[in-house]
């Protein structure tokens, strides 16, 4: 498109042109270029700065809009939404390619039925650009399968400014596929986002990648090929599947030595674009310890994908852990369910891995080294494992303070040899005094489940139980626990409850990280489907946090 020419135009006059006649031409000229200067005047302002365009539309999440946004230049461009002109939310910030090319921003996090303020936003160089206000309305939550009745609970009166930012990720199983399984909710409890899991299928993980999209391990007890790695967009489009059995392929293509069985309770995505994932493996012994005859070990294997989903490392349980330590008697069908990891956390400082073993009650670290570490297991962190253990700083051996059967464990600070360790200690099976009483679950009374925050040293090789909460129910499997950005602590935990909560399956309580905590935040989450875990997210973008 031609710029403006105003900066351009000069007057010729003719060195003749004199007297009233030539002043006459002269001024007309001027004149004439002035309004000419004027017109393109505004011609010039809009090419000058590059414009931006956008549309939006629905997609086939009726929660999900998409924004169509172009501009003459490249930069980058977000879209804001809210229920008036504030907005108050947003979407990370996506590459703008210029010459009008368009990107299509998937905008997520809006309640059903309900009219949207929208505006994108652009940077171009030193420029910032802005569409107008548009408007889009949400769509009807489907009927089936049918969100369960969530209840929240606040002090009276309600504290948001004491509640942590970001929004609730539930994910949930349960006896029946008429009840929807994976959803984010806000803090009011209403569906922000959902993904439909397959019928017959359990969404045992989900995390969300670098580039915004989600991952998914689903896993179909009833197949014995029915465990699926899935990466999906924020509409719920499928962008890939790895099947376990191409899993197998892939690793017996790159020469392990075991073969993966199926995807199970976790996976990592690292920054690099790798994933790390959880997967069972089986290995027969003879006459193991308590045992007869022939058994079947189930164990865990940790396997590195590359940005292509290729295997490029892996680490075997059965490499490296005692095959005689058995915490529980977990014996089916001749399988004895010998470590069942749960969880898989990456340790920013050194670039190796933990991962949680709830039938050994222990937390192993995991020379990865990202990515060119031996495996060799770095220490173990538990009751019998290579940690002393102080309450508060203060020694103690008593082992009860240990956690058990735990559940996702998290990275909450690391400094030099220091690491800060959520940890949700469902108790199961917890060793009470040195004697070795146990704590059995359906028989004793004296079993319990708690919040807790150790401190671990890996230089003094001691771990300090820094902090720790007993809600005051025993939560035998499944939670999760997360600090928030305001310090306090949130977790998640299942039934059996006392009365008065016959209906509950699972709770959800953000509390104050302190002597005595308060609680400042609970979701009630109904029977029949249980949180197999519930924690607060910033945001559905990466690098994004939401206030409320």
């Amino acid at each position: 498109m031609p710029r403006c020419l105003c900066g351009r135009l000069s007057l010729q006059t003719h060195r003749g042109d004199s007297g009233k006649e030539g002043r006459m031409c002269k001024n007309m000229s001027l004149l004439f270029l002035s309004g000419l200067c004027t017109l393109l005047a505004g011609c010039g302002a809009e090419l000058s700065v590059p414009q931006l365009k956008g549309t939006v539309a629905s997609t086939s999440n009726p929660l999900v809009a998409q924004y169509t946004v172009a501009a003459g230049c490249k930069g980058q461009a977000m879209v804001e939404f809210g229920p008036d002109t504030t907005y108050g939310r947003s979407t990370s910030w996506f590459p703008l390619a210029g010459a009008y090319k368009r990107t299509a921003i998937l905008v997520a996090g809006m309640r059903a039925g309900t009219t949207y303020h929208m505006r994108a936003q652009a940077q171009c160089s030193a420029d910032t650009l802005t569409t107008d206000d548009t408007t889009f309305t949400t769509g009807a939550l489907p009927s089936a399968p049918a969100f369960p009745a969530l209840k929240v609970t606040r002090p009276d009166p309600p504290q948001h400014n004491s509640e942590g930012p970001g929004i609730e990720l539930i994910d949930t199983i349960g006896p029946t596929a008429n009840l929807m399984q994976l959803y984010f909710t806000d803090r009011d409890a209403n569906p922000i986002w959902f993904y439909n899991v397959d019928p017959g299928f359990y969404p045992f993980t989900v995390k969300q990648l670098p580039n915004g999209h989600f991952i998914l391990s689903l896993t179909n007890p009833q197949q014995s090929s029915g465990s699926i790695l899935r990466e999906v967009d924020l509409a719920g489009g499928t962008v890939r599947d790895l099947s376990i059995d191409g899993l197998k392929q892939k690793a017996q293509t790159a020469g392990f030595d075991f073969e993966p069985a199926g995807f199970h309770h976790d996976l990592l995505p690292l920054d690099n674009g790798h994933l790390i994932l959880l997967v069972n493996c089986f290995k027969d012994f003879t006459n193991l310890p308590g045992y007869t005859g022939t058994i079947t070990l189930q164990g865990d294997a940790v396997i590195d994908l590359d940005q292509n989903w290729n295997p490029v490392w892996a680490w075997n349980s059965f490499d490296s852990l005692d095959v005689n330590r058995h915490l529980a008697p977990f014996l089916t069908n001749n399988v004895l369910d010998w470590t069942h990891s749960n969880a898989l956390v990456y340790s920013p400082s050194d670039g190796n891995i933990l991962i949680s073993m709830r039938h050994q009650s222990w937390i192993l670290k995991l020379d990865y080294n990202n990515g060119a570490g031996t495996g060799n297991v770095l220490w173990r962190l538990g009751y019998q494992g290579d940690f002393a253990l102080t309450q508060a700083g203060v020694p103690t051996d008593d082992p009860s303070l240990w956690f058990s059967f735990q559940h996702f464990p998290t990275v909450i600070e690391q400094s030099g040899s220091n690491t800060t360790l959520g940890v949700w200690d469902n108790g199961d099976y917890r060793v009470l005094t040195n004697s070795g009483a146990l704590c059995t679950i359906q028989v004793s009374t004296n079993c319990f489940s708690r919040a807790t925050i150790f401190k671990v040293d890996e230089s003094s090789m001691v771990a300090d139980l820094s902090w720790e909460y007993l809600p005051g129910n025993l939560s035998v499997w499944g939670g999760s626990l997360v600090q928030l950005e305001n310090g306090n602590v949130e977790f998640d935990l299942n039934a059996p409850f006392v009365a008065p909560a016959p209906d509950v399956a699972s709770e959800v309580q953000e509390v104050t990280q302190t002597s005595t905590p308060e609680l400042i935040w609970k979701m009630d989450i109904p029977v029949p489907m249980f949180a197999y875990r519930a924690y607060r997210v910033p945001s559905l973008y990466p690098g994004v946090t939401w206030q409320y």
